[in-house]
């Protein structure tokens, strides 16, 4: 079962994200997430509170049209009360323009560490790996 709790906390923090329900998504997060993105960004990872983390990507990816992030493959450890999903990823970015649609889409892997507390499993820790990227990555706000 915890395995199950595990994969689906980590599917709704993608889910919530591409349906802008920034309210929901701070309920899949922990006190204190550490994001890294370093793989897409450089700079060095950077520790938030839900709040700030639902800001920052509210800015980033509130400014696409609409953005689909596929998690598949999942691997998951349970010791206690931590664990870890690894699972694959496929993230499309879409932003209309004067010409047309533009999209920008990458894949790669997503691990994320998760904790257990009394509401169930919340995030710890996303650590995006970028291995490959298509199309216009422009796109960024």
């Amino acid at each position: 079962m915890d395995r199950l709790d595990v994969i689906d906390t980590c599917t709704r923090l993608v889910w919530h994200t591409d349906r802008r329900e920034w309210d929901r998504l701070t309920e899949v997060l922990a006190e204190q997430v550490t994001l890294d993105y370093t793989s897409l960004n450089g700079g060095e990872p950077v520790t938030l509170a839900p709040a700030e983390v639902v800001n920052a990507w509210q800015e980033t990816l509130g400014g696409f049209d609409a953005t689909q992030h596929l998690l598949a493959n999942h691997l998951v450890t349970v010791e206690g009360d931590s664990a870890v999903c690894t699972a694959a990823f496929q993230a499309t970015h879409r932003k209309a323009s004067p010409h047309g649609a533009a999209l920008w889409t990458l894949g790669g892997t997503y691990s994320f560490n998760l904790t257990r507390g009394r509401g169930g499993w919340r995030i710890t820790g996303v650590v995006m790996t970028a291995t490959w990227g298509d199309g216009n990555r422009g796109l960024l706000p």
